[in-house]
């Protein structure tokens, strides 16, 4: 796995929605020590971000866009990531219109093909990230079951996302490791538990996930990059993202 941290722009949302806040919260990224970034949740073009990008030394590896732009703009996205020099075009999450139902997944998984089979010949390739909901079962299989094994493995990779895979009850790293090399990225968020009995994401190395064995079967499932990623942070965004950089520096990541 690359040891350059990535940062996932989502969490930074609200500092990107226009262009003079976007170079602010490159610089700050940037000055916290980030190399590489995820774009998602910002409403500038590829061409407005790309300049900005470059000035600050921060590499886009992966974006997120929503399904109905690979579905109806399909050209758009490959321009926008193509720009962006991202290979990796991610799906934050299945629309609703899919995922109540198996047969609602079946049908993701017909208008998916073709969409990654376009972007296999553009030489790019589709991400899903999960959240919790890919692990509900239909006809005693999990939804993500089918998207690892009636997806191609050529045109479709993962983003993984380590406290969702928590909330839904599964071993991160004993997915990971399942999933292989098509675990291409790696969202590091951590789960908290508090003493009235709730849980939070938290930032990575405030929760109860354990980091060492997670960054083991990154390194061996043939992960490519680890990118921060905080929901809902409960202080300042900027200063979460810090304290999770901090952390993982100290675990051998700069």
């Amino acid at each position: 796995m690359d040891r350059r941290i990535g940062a996932q722009f989502y969490t930074l949302r609200d500092y990107t929605r226009t262009v003079e806040d976007f170079e602010k919260t490159c610089k700050k990224v940037s000055e916290i020590g980030y190399q590489l970034v995820q774009i998602s949740g910002t409403p500038l073009k590829a061409r407005e971000m790309k300049p900005i990008l470059e000035e600050y030394g921060l590499k886009v590896v992966t974006t997120h866009r929503g399904f109905d732009d690979f579905l109806e703009n399909l050209e758009e996205v490959i321009e926008y990531n193509r720009i962006l020099g991202s290979r990796l075009c991610g799906l934050g999450m299945m629309p609703d219109r899919y995922r109540g139902s198996e047969e609602g997944v079946s049908r993701f998984l017909k208008d998916l093909a073709p969409v990654a089979e376009e972007l296999k010949k553009e030489g790019m390739l589709f991400g899903y990230h999960n959240h919790a909901v890919e692990f509900a079962r239909f006809g005693g299989r999990r939804i993500m079951d089918r998207l690892v094994e009636e997806t191609d493995p050529e045109a479709v990779q993962f983003i993984v996302d380590t406290y969702w895979l928590q909330v839904a009850g599964m071993n991160p790293e004993g997915f990971l490791r399942k999933l292989g090399s098509r675990a291409m990225a790696v969202h590091f968020k951590d789960l908290k538990a508090n003493p009235d009995n709730s849980t939070q994401m938290a930032e990575v190395g405030e929760g109860n996930l354990d980091w060492d064995g997670i960054i083991k079967a990154c390194d061996e499932a043939g992960a490519k990059w680890a990118l921060v990623e905080q929901d809902y942070c409960q202080k300042d965004p900027f200063e979460s993202m810090k304290m999770s950089y901090e952390y993982l520096k100290r675990k051998g990541f700069e």
